[in-house]
């Protein structure tokens, strides 16, 4: 017996928009992952993995409801890392662990103390993210391997490019990569019929007709099977947990996929009218689907603000349709794995190059300059720490420097001076009296006239530290000796709860 029409109806009132909506995420989504994964030095499939628990384990979970969650651009230049440095197998460790932390951190309701870190640090983290990103791909363009480190990538840059042109399989290589660029440039100018297909498929499948019609001689993503290319983590894989620079990259994958998604989350609510989300639940369907991604050793996830904005904009309701476009990329990744060897890795390398691009906010930066210098100086500082020392430092850098101007625009403090020209001098301290503003305090209370005595005035200070008060008293010390009157202090009243 079929269910009445009317029924169906009443039980998804929004599925025809949700279908539609889930076709173009998976449209979106599907050069993303594969593109994503190559840069990381991983198998192609392990991006579909992910992007699959993403839509399907992620998806289904309370939190946000319209946001998506995938392998993400901006985790790109810290898994390679960790893959060069502790191997792929080690890789499941530390997604599996970033996901338990994450579960705990949503459990302990910690998810809404992330809206607190910095947006100048959260950018900064990006943009330095986004530029290592670019000069890692810039390199994968011309079909060359790129440095370690992120200044020797910067720093070999033109020579690799002036090598390029010296070969034809580089020249073609770069060709390719700079026309994938160019579509996703240009495409947004197009007209909408011609934008109902996504940019990023759009721009591969373009280099890849390209690349089969001319015989390009370019690099192809290579195809290992999905099965094939899960390998969950080996027990002696957990051994290494006992390692600080594990440790220490688990804490960072932990930090910024959930800053990143937290941060997307906030975004994605401005974009539209539903409902709201729950950060630390958010927090807790991020955490298993890492966990799950840790187990089949893939990529981490985060939520990505591109898929989001792409499901929104697409007239998405509910958060079927994210669960949907999993389903898409498993049936992808089941069905026909095999066109992913047509690929061209520059067009993969083209469409990260745009990403890391869209990462760097230079427009941010001029405004912020105009209003925040400070905020400013935080964002490029802790951009360019990623890019000269690594990611965990950099972030570390960026998060101090917003604690310091924090405390310091925290501890204002004003001297208000009396001299009636008789009698003693009045001096009144006001506002909050810390050591971040002890040169200022001493420079102007050993300006005030030696032979003179004074009453320093203290019941405006809403806080004074033990910094400032030994250093108040050694100055009142040392003018009383100059053989005036001894200095009169009035201390706050200090008041006792009941």
């Amino acid at each position: 017996m079929t269910q009445p029409k009317n029924t169906r109806i009443a039980r998804f009132p929004h599925l025809r928009q949700d279908f539609a909506a889930s076709l173009v995420v998976f449209l979106v989504a599907l050069p993303l992952c594969v593109g994503v994964a190559v840069a990381s030095g991983v198998p192609a499939e392990l991006g579909l993995v992910t992007g699959i628990v993403g839509g399907i384990v992620t998806g289904l979970m309370r939190g946000s409801s319209l946001q998506v969650s995938g392998p993400a651009a901006g985790l790109t230049v810290l898994v390679f890392e960790a893959v060069r440095e502790f191997g792929l197998p080690a890789l499941g460790v530390i997604v599996l662990a970033t996901g338990a932390l994450q579960i705990t951190m949503g459990a302990l309701r910690l998810g809404r103390y992330f809206r607190a870190i910095s947006v100048s640090v959260v950018e900064g983290m990006l943009a330095g993210i986004g530029l290592v990103l670019i000069a890692g791909q810039l390199y994968a363009l011309v079909g060359a391997k790129a440095p370690d480190s992120g200044p020797e990538k910067i720093a070999g840059l033109p020579g690799a490019l002036v090598d390029a042109f010296g070969s034809s399989g580089a020249s073609a290589s770069l060709a390719l990569g700079a026309g994938t660029v160019a579509v996703l440039v240009l495409w947004k100018r197009l007209p909408a019929k011609v934008r109902t297909v996504p940019g990023p498929l759009a721009a591969v499948g373009l280099a890849t007709l390209a690349a089969l019609l001319l015989d390009l001689p370019v690099a192809t993503v290579e195809v290992h099977g999905l099965l094939g290319s899960i390998q969950p983590p080996p027990l002696s894989a957990f051994g290494e947990l006992a390692g600080v620079g594990l440790l220490g990259t688990i804490v960072a994958f932990t930090l910024i996929a959930s800053a990143e998604s937290l941060f997307s989350a906030a975004a994605v609510d401005r974009l539209h009218d539903g409902p709201r989300t729950e950060y630390d639940r958010e927090l807790v369907a991020q955490g298993a689907g890492n966990a799950l991604c840790g187990l089949l050793g893939a990529l981490p996830m985060t939520a990505v603000i591109v898929r989001s904005a792409a499901n929104v904009q697409a007239g998405a309701r509910t958060k079927a349709s994210r669960v949907l476009h999993g389903v898409w990329l498993l049936l992808f990744a089941a069905l026909l794995p095999d066109a992913l060897a047509y690929i061209p890795i520059p067009a993969l390398a083209g469409i990260l190059v745009h990403a890391g691009a869209k990462l760097v906010p230079l427009r941010a930066i001029a405004s912020l300059w105009r209003e925040h210098r400070g905020e400013a100086l935080i964002l490029v500082v802790t951009a360019v720490s990623i890019v000269a020392v690594s990611m965990f430092e950099g972030v570390l850098i960026g998060l101090a420097l917003a604690v310091v101007k924090t405390a310091w625009e925290a501890s204002h403090i004003r001297l208000e001076v009396v001299d009636k020209g008789a009698g003693p001098v009045q001096a009144h301290l006001s506002g909050n009296a810390t050591f971040l503003r002890l040169p200022k305090i001493l420079d102007s209370l050993e300006a005030l006239p030696q032979d003179r005595p004074v009453e320093l005035n203290l019941t405006g200070l809403h806080h004074l530290d033990h910094a400032c008060r030994t250093a108040l008293e050694s100055w009142a010390q040392q003018h009383s000796a100059a053989g005036t009157e001894p200095v009169r202090v009035t201390e706050p009243v200090r008041t006792t709860a009941v």
